[in-house]
């Protein structure tokens, strides 16, 4: 059986700027119909402009076979940043993909002070909590996860993601303040054509 009359529907929630939704609690009510009625995937974002509908990247997507057999499908780079830094990423696989991110300051850092952005400075986000050295800052994208010593953290911005070929990531600490590095991913290639 092919269905491929979806209608998708949006709606917004009103918050007050000084507060955040917890959760939302959808309940379907369906009245006076016939038929077969199927409510396939939830998309919720914050802010006031509807972004457009994309399938899950596993239904168009693979990974890449890159790495050698016996070794896991995931890519890792280590380093160390003081101050600022811009760490590239050789992405060898045909399309972007998301990046986990780990910072593990050496010394203490002020809230705020803890930065990741791609390239020249886009898609930045924040850790608005204060770090302190031995501290573990994890920002998943593979999970949707910012986490701190392996709890849940305040953010400010978006996850991250490494481009196919090379990929520019600013990390930016704390001025004269130092912190190690570590990023993971899976190299993904093109798989088959879009449903």
């Amino acid at each position: 059986m092919i269905i491929d009359n979806f209608i998708r529907f949006a709606e917004s929630v009103k918050v007050k700027s000084d507060q955040r939704v917890v959760s939302i609690t959808v309940h379907p009510l369906i009245a006076d119909c016939t038929g077969a009625i199927y409510f396939t995937d939830l998309q919720i974002q914050e802010g006031d402009r509807l972004t457009g509908y994309t399938p899950h990247t596993t239904t168009m997507l693979r990974e890449s076979g890159n790495l050698p057999q016996g070794l896991p499908a995931v890519r890792f780079h280590n380093g160390v940043v003081r101050s600022a830094e811009t760490v590239i990423l050789f992405n060898l696989g045909e399309t972007s993909a998301g990046l986990d991110c780990y910072i593990y300051p050496l010394q203490s850092m002020e809230a705020g002070s803890v930065s990741l952005s791609q390239g020249g400075g886009s898609h930045i986000c924040r850790f608005t909590a204060a770090a302190s050295a031995g501290d573990v800052l994890a920002l998943k994208a593979s999970a949707r996860q910012c986490l701190r010593n392996g709890g849940p953290t305040p953010k400010d911005g978006f996850y991250q993601y490494t481009a196919a070929s090379d990929s520019k990531h600013q990390v930016t600490l704390e001025d004269k303040k130092s912190a190690r590095v570590y990023f993971e991913y899976k190299e993904m290639m093109e798989g088959e054509p879009r449903p």
